[in-house]
């Protein structure tokens, strides 16, 4: 038995089975987890986002912001200005109304249909030329455009065809106007050339016919847009220098689309200079991840080495360290992209709870501890939240989470732990908001409400998350022990219905070693839970065993005493069969193994002594003892107890605590000096508790009651009439 000095097991490392395959022995996968955990850490440590306040567009600035680097950036007003004086060089376009243009052709033609004396003035052309000339001229007319010399310039520098342009600026627009001759000469030029294949004279006629007409000059919109927005394309992006140092924003200034504009570009140019992927930058931060991963090993190491001997559990810590960095991260990064008004307003989101509870109830509230410190300074230097407010907000409704968790009997307690960790929270948020003399502001509301979205978040995916973490890295949690406690489980509904004095004996050990285990601080629930299913075996053999058999037949006289030895002690293999069968949990299928340990089957040895008139060297003890192993942990040895003395207590002729404490002392002295207790963590201290806690329960279980008078039949009559009579 080990002293007290060597005590360093904790009852939580019940969650986790004994028994470790290639997974959790496997040195290259130890090996695979290490470097995962590195990578995690490095991700969040070296792709760090910038510190650089963003303001909420038309807000008003809370303090003076001042530029950090030298930086240029997108002068979007500038540029507009310049754009806008680019125009002011451009005159207007004109055209003439193509409705008015259509008409006269039609008017041209019906004088051409209806009228011969043409034919004298045009002799050598006929009808279809004059049509083709007329056709191609009103074509001529729809694409003539009017305008200045300076804007037929511009239209020539952005590469726009001016070869239907004419300069000529009209007195008026909409109104009737005789164009010059100058126009109709230019038209007639670039309109009628030799290969139009066209008689001159009927040009001539056509030409002398539409020139006399007055036209409506109209201006042409699409065209003006055209070469505007061709110039302004023209026009390159204005960007501004702004030296480190200057003040971008005045405290109580408006905010602008100019002043987002500069806070943007540098946080880029911030990020830029960073140069993540240089080799000093590289370097530091794998320096800082071997830092603190080496951190976390030397604890480990000095503290819970029981955690650096199994990947599983590695594994699991380091799952639940990266999802909340992803979570963390993934915020982040969602409240940069939408330029969000919290980051102004001091926003802390609360991260670290959520690991906090899931390593208190999968692994122990010790290492939970641990991981909330480590979480909170990592991701306070990580992520762009105002560090200070961060830090204490996360760490103290971490600490309050992880104390709230010994009571976490049932799922839905989790959300009593995050509405204790959110009270905790609403206290630091109104001791910062204090410091900062800012008693009523509307800071205040947004981080209740963000607080309490956190927290609600937290325990929606912590509800989610364990039945998840339970099954993949097969954990047994208090609640998973609550939910084992259910009378419909099929193996206790079973050991009830055909071993029910089995299933009555499990339910008062089970209570005698909660109480003992409680007593030493020890998992009393675990021993209580564990111990409804530890002879489960005898529900293959109910008949067997003295508290189910019935009517004073026992079957073991119909046996030798070798076969009932071996009928008994089949209960802890047949008991283990059933529980994997059923997916027990391999902490009670433990249990099950060890709560005989390698006891001898004392009765059953003695009758074959007495069979074989004493001679030892005819009976071999091996086969009248339990396989084992021994107990292996506090709880199990607590559960071997008041296994046998709940069994030996119902043999006692004077049932008293003087008669109990001298059977649990024989009891007790013999189990040890058979070496049951070598490999338990139990010292003789807390071997005292125990004894001391089974006597006081079981005198308290056996506690006689006062005796009653019985009524004879004259007084059960007359007590029917009064009732009687009462009633009427």
């Amino acid at each position: 038995m080990n002293d007290s000095s060597s005590e360093q097991a904790n009852y939580n490392e019940l969650k986790f089975s004994r028994k470790q395959g290639f997974f959790d022995k496997s040195l290259a996968i130890r090996w695979l987890v290490a470097v995962f955990f590195g990578l995690t850490l490095f991700f969040i440590l070296h792709f760090r986002e910038i510190a650089v306040e963003v303001l909420e567009l038309n807000s008003i600035a809370p303090r003076y912001i001042v530029s950090q680097v030298d930086f240029d950036f997108y002068d979007e007003e500038a540029t507009i200005i310049l754009k806008q004086e680019a125009l002011r060089d451009i005159g207007k376009i004109f055209k003439i109304d193509e409705k008015e243009i259509q008409q006269r052709r039609i008017e041209c033609e019906n004088f051409l249909i209806y009228n011969e004396e043409w034919r004298k003035s045009v002799e050598r052309s006929t009808f279809e030329g004059m049509y083709k000339a007329l056709e191609t001229l009103e074509k001529s007319l729809i694409e003539l455009r009017f305008t200045d010399p300076r804007t037929l310039q511009k239209l020539r520098e952005v590469n726009i065809p001016v070869q239907n342009y004419q300069i000529y600026t009209p007195l008026g627009i909409n109104e009737s106007t005789i164009l010059p001759i100058h126009i109709w000469a230019n038209l007639a030029e670039q309109t009628f050339t030799s290969k139009s294949g066209i008689d001159q004279d009927a040009v001539d006629f056509i030409m002398g016919w539409f020139q006399t007409k007055s036209w409506t000059i109209q201006e042409d919109i699409p065209a003006q847009g055209l070469l505007g927005r061709k110039l302004k394309a023209q026009i390159p992006e204005k960007f501004t220098h702004v030296k480190a140092g200057s003040r971008i924003i005045d405290q109580g200034e408006r905010v602008n689309a100019r002043h987002v504009a500069m806070l943007q570009a540098m946080q880029k140019t911030i990020r830029e200079k960073r140069n993540l992927w240089h080799p000093v930058t590289l370097i530091g931060s794998l320096i800082m991840v071997l830092l603190f991963e080496g951190i976390c090993i030397v604890y480990l190491h000095s503290n819970h080495p029981q955690i650096l001997a199994s990947n599983r559990k590695l594994l699991l810590l380091t799952t639940i360290i990266a999802l909340v960095f992803s979570i963390a991260k993934v915020t982040e990064f969602f409240l940069l992209g939408s330029k969000s008004y919290l980051f102004d307003a001091g926003f802390y989101p609360i991260f670290v709870p959520l690991a906090a509870i899931l390593v208190a109830n999968l692994i122990n509230g010790n290492i939970a501890i641990f991981v909330s410190g480590f979480l909170t300074i990592i991701l306070a230097i990580s992520l762009v939240f105002e560090p200070q407010g961060f830090m204490i907000i996360n760490l103290a409704t971490a600490m309050v989470a992880v104390l709230s968790m010994r009571s976490l009997k049932q799922r839905t307690d989790i959300f009593i732990v995050c509405a204790k960790a959110w009270l905790c929270s609403l206290a630091v948020i109104f001791a910062l908001i204090f410091y900062q003399n800012t008693v009523w502001d509307v800071r205040i509301f947004i981080e209740l409400l963000t607080s309490a979205l956190c927290m609600l978040l937290t325990g929606v995916l912590v509800v989610g998350l364990l039945p998840l973490l339970e099954s993949l890295f097969k954990v047994m949690t208090n609640v998973t022990l609550m939910e084992s406690m259910d009378p419909d489980n099929p193996l206790l509904r079973r050991l009830s219905i055909e071993a029910p004095g089995t299933y009555q004996h499990s339910l008062v050990v089970g209570n005698l070693a909660e109480a003992a285990a409680m007593a030493i601080g020890a998992n009393g629930l675990f021993c209580r839970v564990s111990t409804l299913y530890h002879d489960i075996g005898k529900i293959i053999t109910p008949q067997y065993f003295t508290e189910n058999q019935q009517g004073g037949v026992n079957i073991h006289e119909l046996l030798t005493p070798m076969e009932s030895a071996q009928v008994i002690m089949a209960h802890v293999t047949e008991g283990v069969a059933l529980a994997k069968k059923a997916g027990l949990p391999e902490q009670f299928i433990d249990i099950i193994k060890e709560h005989h340990g390698t006891t001898l089957v004392y009765y059953f040895y003695r009758k074959e002594l007495e069979r074989l008139n004493g001679d030892l060297s005819q009976v071999n003890e091996k086969d009248f003892r339990y396989q084992g192993p021994c107990p292996r942990s506090k709880e199990s040895a607590i559960i071997m107890i008041a296994d046998s003395v709940e069994a030996a207590s119902r043999s006692l002729e004077q049932y008293n605590e003087d008669s109990l404490l001298q059977m649990t002392t024989r009891l007790i002295r013999e189990k040890a000096q058979d070496g049951q207790f070598d490999q338990c963590l139990l010292t003789f201290e807390e071997l005292a508790i125990v004894q001391s806690t089974l006597v006081k329960t079981l005198v308290a279980y056996g506690h006689s009651r006062v005796k009653y008078p019985t009524r004879n039949d004259k007084e059960v009559k007359m007590s029917s009439s009064v009732t009687k009579e009462e009633i009427a």
